[in-house]
């Protein structure tokens, strides 16, 4: 047998071509003279379709052109596959298009630090570039003043655009931070964001959280946490959020005046009944920064039941005189009053309130019990 020819069978040009959206081209393939072939034995195929023989036309007796216009956008960032054949359909030569657009400049950076220790950015790309050309995004930060250029290493950490800065951070001294988006047609650079490790502090979800009953009182539950342990030998404050929900409701309600202490009574709920607790927490004012702070994730959910209430069995509740009457309408106006205003986690009456509570269930109770006096 022969041997084989030692050429490429054909060439196509332009090669492996980049182009803006809408843009024409002309592309050519010419056949080695060893394969015997001539222009009118050749088709082309886009993404494996053929292209119509209407945009062909011979520049040679081995050259065979085509004519594409108002391209779109890549349909993968691979490239699209424009391809010469024979006529038996055998591949004789392929070129990449990369049709789309320049990068637009990265938006929305936002960064932050758990515990001190490390920084991590995120940031969202311009609109369409991304979808058609394979772009980089690369992080850049530096000191303010005096600092060199460094660059981020570790890629989608937090999502496709983010990256992670684990160590070797100044505290005290403002950095610039900007992000540099690149693809086959230009360079893109977002605003410079300035900031301050201090400033965009988080910490892990508060620890040790314990949910508990407050003795018999059926309408109300204990939470108690631990403050961030990475955080105890910096000065900062901190402040609380609470969030609960009904084991049987999807549908969380948030506590916000929790404000740095690491307890909280929750009241005004239903006897008898599961409830789901976290908390998170938000540090602030880390050696006198004036920024807020951001909030950590929240903690893993903390599971406490209310008792059940003694009054649910039903019973006798005979009339009282008129007197008794009257106290007992002043103790619920009271009682509505107090229950109001120590909603939450103030700290306002709830001594009072607790008392209140035992008295009336003592009383409910005891005028259930028949044959004993109130």
């Amino acid at each position: 047998p022969s041997p084989l020819p030692a050429a490429d069978p054909a060439v196509i040009s332009p090669q492996d071509p980049t182009l803006l959206i809408g843009s024409s081209l002309v592309a050519t393939c010419t056949v080695s003279p060893d394969f015997h072939l001539k222009a009118e034995d050749l088709y082309w195929t886009l993404n494996g379709r053929r292209l119509p023989a209407a945009s062909y036309a011979a520049l040679g007796p081995t050259t065979l052109s085509v004519a594409l216009a108002r391209l779109n956008g890549s349909k993968q960032q691979s490239g699209d596959n424009l391809v010469c054949h024979s006529r038996d359909g055998g591949i004789l030569a392929g070129s990449c298009l990369y049709v789309g657009l320049p990068p637009e400049k990265p938006v929305n950076i936002t960064c932050w630090s758990k515990n001190m220790k490390d920084l991590t950015c995120k940031w969202a790309p311009g609109t369409e570039g991304e979808t058609f050309l394979h772009t980089n995004y690369t992080l850049k930060y530096k000191l303010r003043w005096y600092g060199r250029d460094n660059t981020c290493q570790e890629y989608h950490t937090a999502g496709p655009y983010s990256c992670h800065i684990p160590k070797d951070l100044a505290l005290f001294t403002p950095y610039e931070i900007w992000v540099e988006a690149s693809n086959r047609l230009g360079v893109a650079v977002s605003d410079v964001v300035m900031l301050d490790i201090l400033d965009v502090v988080t910490t892990d979800p508060p620890s040790d959280v314990h949910v508990s009953r407050v003795g018999d009182l059926e309408d109300q539950l204990s939470v108690r946490w631990s403050s961030p342990p990475a955080l105890k030998d910096f000065l900062f404050q901190a402040k609380y959020q609470i969030q609960y929900r009904v084991e049987d409701s999807s549908e969380w309600k948030v506590v916000d005046d929790v404000g740095n202490q690491t307890s909280c009574r929750l009241a005004g709920l239903r006897p008898g009944t599961v409830y789901f607790v976290q908390v998170r927490c938000n540090p602030f004012g880390i050696y006198g920064s004036k920024k807020a702070g951001i909030w950590s994730d929240w903690s893993n959910p903390t599971a406490a039941s209310t008792p059940r209430s003694e009054r649910a069995a039903g019973g006798c509740d005979p009339k009282g005189g008129e007197q008794n009457t009257t106290l007992r309408r002043e103790l619920k106006q009271f009682f509505g009053w107090v229950k109001k205003h120590a909603y939450g986690c103030s700290n306002l009456g709830i001594k009072l309130y607790d008392q209140w509570r035992v008295w009336l269930q003592k009383s409910h109770k005891t005028r259930n019990q028949v044959g004993k006096e109130p």
